[in-house]
């Protein structure tokens, strides 16, 4: 049996975190995921008290493009998914994997000890690592 070092989310998330505001019309959040070529935007927090949202483009597609709503008149608080799924950044990537599948997420918001939010990570991403590390790619 093949003994599988422990990789945490730190190490396959991405710090690169683009926050926006809540009322930011959907047709300029697509504009600057297009210009960033990013699929998702976070959505910042209103007060110490509010949690992070997220929008992704599956989120534009399903509320926005196929409801045949003007993406001027819409604003990104009305289809972004909030609460969003939060992973500390120092969880193991099989459990974060876990987590995200359960709720059929495709990402997670990575968060340090003070709920401060320190980058994103995808399924995708932690599966590549995953299979990498398997093969002996990366060294915890």
């Amino acid at each position: 049996m093949t003994t599988i070092p422990n990789v945490q989310v730190s190490q396959v998330m991405k710090t690169s975190v683009h926050l926006v505001d809540p009322m930011l019309p959907v047709r300029k959040a697509m504009s600057i995921m297009h210009e960033l070529g990013v699929s998702s935007l976070v959505i910042e927090r209103r007060d110490d008290s509010d949690e992070l949202g997220l929008l992704t483009v599956t989120d534009i597609a399903r509320e926005v493009i196929a409801k045949g709503r003007s993406m001027d008149r819409v604003d990104v608080y009305e289809i972004m998914v909030k609460p969003v799924l939060t992973v500390p950044v120092e969880m193991d990537i099989r459990y974060a994997v876990r987590l995200l599948s359960r709720f059929s997420a495709s990402r997670g918001l990575v968060v340090d000890h003070d709920r401060k939010l320190v980058g994103i990570v995808t399924l995708r991403d932690m599966v590549l690592a995953y299979v990498h590390m398997d093969e002996g790619g990366i060294e915890a």
